[in-house]
């Protein structure tokens, strides 16, 4: 079996987890922070992602409201899951976002994630920022 890396980051928001579960799973929220999409949350529903570089085929894996979203990532010979987590914390929620599944000769794949969900992350904080 070929080890496989992941791409873990891992951010303290100052909102409730069912605001930050409300900007991960509607279209037109993921759409500002992330790219141009048509998911639905509906468990095995398949939808794509798709930004000026490319697209991504993808497959809800797992619901859990408000606290965990797992999802497929698949472009080209990369196959890999994204599972978001959520937790409750004093100050508001931590959200951890892991991407499984690069392997070792996906170099350039592993550096656009590493250098790519942190600036994600940041349009997320400014979409939940503007949400009511």
């Amino acid at each position: 079996m070929t080890e496989t890396r992941s791409v873990i980051v891992e951010r303290e928001f100052p909102h409730p987890p069912e605001k930050i579960w409300g900007a991960l799973t509607r279209s037109h929220l993921i759409e500002e922070w992330l790219m141009r999409n048509d998911f639905k949350l509906e468990l095995g529903h398949r939808f794509t992602a798709a930004a000026d570089w490319g697209a991504v085929n993808c497959e809800v894996k797992a619901i859990e409201p408000a606290r965990k979203l797992s999802y497929s990532w698949d472009t080209k010979d990369l196959k890999s899951v994204i599972t978001w987590t959520l937790t409750r914390t004093a100050a508001g929620t931590l959200l951890r976002m892991e991407q499984i599944g690069f392997k070792p000769d996906q170099t350039s794949y592993y550096r656009g994630a590493t250098m790519g969900w942190p600036r994600f992350f940041a349009n997320l904080e400014q979409v939940l920022a503007r949400m009511e």
